[in-house]
């Protein structure tokens, strides 16, 4: 797939975009292990590569419903990954994580502002990724390597 071929090819700007992001990261509600998470579930294309002046990069955040229920478990954590305060959310079990995975659980409307503030904040990342490849002059060639 050509996508992931040109996204291969700037784990340079993106680590360089990622340190500068941490100050965003901080500022949202999300800890680094939950933006972790976030980012584990967004994929990146370039909307119209075929014209680098009006290419742009997009993230998709289509995902990010599967990584809510982690997300809520990691924010439930303790210091150093051990339980946390609130352990109750374990007496679901099984059952209860198949229905989440299958997008089946109930979804509080605070998941949903969550995962609304985690697409905002993906696409703020992805124009910052696009703006360092544009600063260091690799905008064109990325786009012709996601044109394929």
């Amino acid at each position: 797939m050509s996508d992931s071929n040109w996204t291969d090819r700037i784990a340079g700007e993106r680590m360089a975009v990622d340190q500068r992001f941490n100050e965003q990261v901080k500022a949202s509600s999300f800890s680094s292990q939950q933006w972790g998470l976030v980012m584990t579930a967004v994929e990146f294309e370039i909307e119209n590569p075929g014209d680098p002046d009006t290419a742009r990069i997009v993230a998709d955040t289509s995902k990010l419903s599967s990584v809510m229920p982690e997300m809520e478990r990691v924010a439930n954590q303790g210091p150093m990954g051990g339980p946390g305060g609130d352990q109750s959310g374990s007496s679901g079990g099984l059952l209860s994580g198949v229905k989440d995975a299958l997008g089946l659980g109930g979804s509080s409307s605070g998941d949903k502002q969550q995962e609304e503030e985690a697409a905002r904040l993906a696409q703020a990342y992805a124009e910052q990724l696009q703006e360092k490849l544009e600063s260091n002059g690799r905008w064109k060639s990325v786009c012709e390597q996601a044109q394929g």
